[in-house]
């Protein structure tokens, strides 16, 4: 009867919650003044990654300059002001009439394409993404579009981006190309004179990852153009140095680019009939190849109308550099900057006080009956009764401790272990703690044990070895389970992580990576047949079913959701903003290590060094119990209050006949000595002039 709730709703109130869900959300103000803050003034004539663009008729420039937007003639001379203020503006780009200008701005709380008139009036926003971002925006011929780079985020804060076509009235826009994976960037769009060719920059790095330790004198980006007749991507500039900032000539037949020769990032020009590359100009600012660069690898500049020329930025100037003689001239420039800066937020700090709180709780677990909760901190578990009961370790064993689960009568703890020299283990323990039993026969490295229903199987994940632990047993990953006093492993499945067995005993439940870069929740009989997917999801990586089966939590990009675990033989799905079943969030910050109360009613999670819990019966109207008004995402919770004692050294040892560098102006102690005790400097001085302690140690440095 896993259906019973989802079908006795009618679908108003989906949208009911979702409304509510949204009012409850504050709109975060870029503009608004965010503590206290001051305002800092200042004339300068040079700037830092300057985006370039020139009027169609050659008359202005419009750059940018620590996020603010300015425009000044061609000839150079006092900056105006167009767009100020704390949001973050950037990358303006004239229309083809001269009339407007587009920019990206996060005023409204993200990166998004907006336009306004030449003279900084009539504000109006053109994409309105809040997760996958908008930049890069430039205009089609016609007037109507603009294409920008959408960029996306998965599994890693870095991310890649796709080419969307956008209509000046609005809409959610039109897809041009699709990104070949989430890590590899692309950006940097031109429209060509004609309006028929999007040309761009794109990683074409080996392999689906962002590598920090590229050559950018081998290749790395490519200048790809999409036909927006019929869709085919085709590679224009490759070869060592990479290609990247295409911008189109005024006669539609060549493309000045960006190309790293050895250390020199330099100006090319490409023509589009023949092939032919031509170095223009080798005295630019670095480029940005080897990072990660969202808003393009270098920044925007523009051809003058006559196609003799082209205005950019290079170490902190805007220069126009002629075509045929290659050189550059510059084009000078002031600007009056005028920057509200909010103070920093900052908190006293005890340095290495006697005693610490651990602030990272890993792995909690509450027993079936709500009165006890366990979990591992600073390498060992620990029991703490609720609700104020004081943390104490479970066991008495050296060896570091991960990963409790506890049977479904409360009795036992599951756990894993590990040891440098043995390696790591999966061990049994009565609830009150004491000694412990080792049930794995071989050594490996283990995670996630838990019981079956019935407590007599345990099933768990033996993963591979790494850089850190070793490499040693770590063959035949996999999911497995074995008899819960111990005995010979049993493989379900070769990949896969966080299992457990249904509610009757008769499937195991598991977490895994598909196709498309989405996770998946499974299951599949102990004998590894019949594998069904039930979920998948692009950004949800947690999946907590209740025990009764009728709930499932999930995570996604951190925060804690809880939905009714609806199966429908088919696969679903999964994310937060889903209109096909109720849907909740229950976290406001965070949540991490979702687990049910053992009657399925209720929710726990931590966050740091708290320990939170939801009902149902606050998160849900519908449920038996429900109370009359839905409570918002939990704010605080639990304190743990794992206090600890902080190691530190005794004794004392001085550091002699040194040369000491002091932080006392451009003091220098040629011969000195430092005396630490404990964990404290207490002396500094030429060492002639100290009288050490007969039981200090000493140690010559000179």
């Amino acid at each position: 009867m896993r259906f019973r709730y989802l079908l006795a709703l009618p679908l108003v109130f989906v949208f009911a919650t979702s409304h509510a869900a949204d009012k409850e959300k504050k709109k975060w103000d870029v503009q608004a003044e965010h503590g206290p803050s001051k305002t800092v003034e200042f004339d300068t004539d040079e700037g830092t990654w300057m985006n370039v663009d020139v009027s169609p008729d050659g008359k202005e420039i419009a750059f940018d300059m620590l996020g603010d937007i300015y425009i000044m003639p061609i000839t150079g001379g006092d900056a105006k002001l167009l767009r100020g203020g704390a949001a973050f503006e950037v990358q303006p780009r004239f229309s083809p009439d001269g009339k407007r200008i587009s920019f990206t701005s996060d005023r409204d709380g993200g990166d998004n394409i907006w336009i306004m008139d030449r003279d900084g009036s009539n504000l109006k926003q053109v994409t309105k993404e809040d997760f996958r971002l908008c930049n890069n925006g430039v205009w089609t011929p016609d007037g109507n579009y603009i294409v920008a780079k959408k960029h996306f985020t998965s599994t890693r804060s870095l991310g890649a981006g796709e080419m969307w076509l956008y209509h000046l009235s609005g809409g959610e826009g039109l897809q041009l190309t699709k990104r070949k994976n989430d890590q590899e960037d692309v950006g940097e769009p031109c429209v060509s004179r004609d309006g028929r060719y999007v040309y761009f920059s794109e990683d074409m790095s080996p392999g689906p990852f962002f590598q920090y330790n590229k050559d950018p004198n081998g290749e790395i980006y490519h200048i790809r153009r999409v036909d927006r007749e019929n869709g085919e991507v085709k590679d224009i500039i490759i070869g060592p140095g990479g290609a990247v900032r295409p911008q189109i000539s005024p006669d539609n037949k060549s493309l000045a680019y960006i190309h790293r020769v050895r250390t020199k990032t330099c100006l090319y020009v490409f023509d589009l009939d023949t092939g032919a590359e031509h170095p223009i100009y080798d005295d630019l600012s670095k480029d940005q190849m080897e990072t990660w660069a969202t808003f393009g690898v270098y920044p925007d500049f523009q051809w003058m109308p006559d196609g003799k020329s082209v205005v950019m930025w290079s170490k902190g100037k805007i220069i126009r550099v002629d075509i045929a003689s290659r050189k550059a001239t510059n084009i000078p420039f002031k600007v009056h900057s005028s920057q509200r800066i909010t103070d920093a937020v900052r908190f006293p700090v005890d340095v290495s006080p006697a005693t610490f709180e651990a602030r990272m709780i890993r792995q909690g677990v509450t027993s079936p009956d709500d009165k006890t909760f366990v979990f591992s901190a600073v390498g060992h578990l620990w029991k703490k009764a609720l609700p104020n009961g004081t943390p104490v370790r479970l066991t008495k064993d050296t060896d570091y401790e991960y990963w409790p689960s506890f049977s479904r009568d409360g009795r036992s703890i599951v756990y894993t272990t590990w040891n440098d020299a043995t390696g790591g283990a999966i061990c049994r323990t009565s609830a009150g703690g004491g000694g412990k039993k080792v049930l794995t026969k071989r050594a490996g490295f283990y995670r996630a044990p838990t019981f079956s229903p019935d407590g007599t199987k345990i099933v768990f994940e033996r993963t591979e070895g790494n850089v850190r632990l070793g490499e040693n047993n770590g063959t035949e990953p996999g999911i497995y389970w074995m008899p819960a006093n111990g005995g010979d492993m049993q493989l379900v499945v070769e990949s896969g992580r966080r299992p457990l067995f249904s509610k009757d005993g008769k499937r195991i439940y598991f977490t895994d990576d598909v196709e498309d870069n989405k996770t998946a929740f499974k299951s599949v009989l102990p004998d590894g047949g019949d594998a069904r997917t039930i979920f998948t999801s692009k950004y949800a990586n947690y999946f907590a079913p209740s025990p009764d089966e009728q709930w499932l939590a999930f995570t996604e990009l951190w925060q804690a959701y809880i939905v009714p675990f609806a199966e429908t033989g088919r696969e679903v799905d999964l994310t937060a903003k889903t209109g096909a079943v109720p849907v909740k969030q229950v976290t406001r910050d965070a949540g991490i290590y979702l687990h049910w109360s053992g009657d399925s009613k209720k929710l726990h999670w931590t966050t740091g060094p708290e320990y939170f819990t939801r009902d149902l019966a606050h998160s849900f109207k519908f449920v038996p119990g429900a109370v009359d008004s839905i409570a918002p995402p939990d704010t605080s919770g639990l304190d743990i209050g794992l206090k600890l004692t902080t190691d530190a050294p005794g004794g004392s040892i001085a550091l002699s006949n040194a040369r000491i560098i002091t932080m006392k102006g451009d003091e220098v102690i040629e011969n000195g000595t430092v005396v630490v005790e404990k964990n404290r400097i207490t002396m500094v001085g030429p060492t002639a002039s100290m009288t050490l302690p007969r039981t200090v140690k000493q140690i010559d440095c000179s």
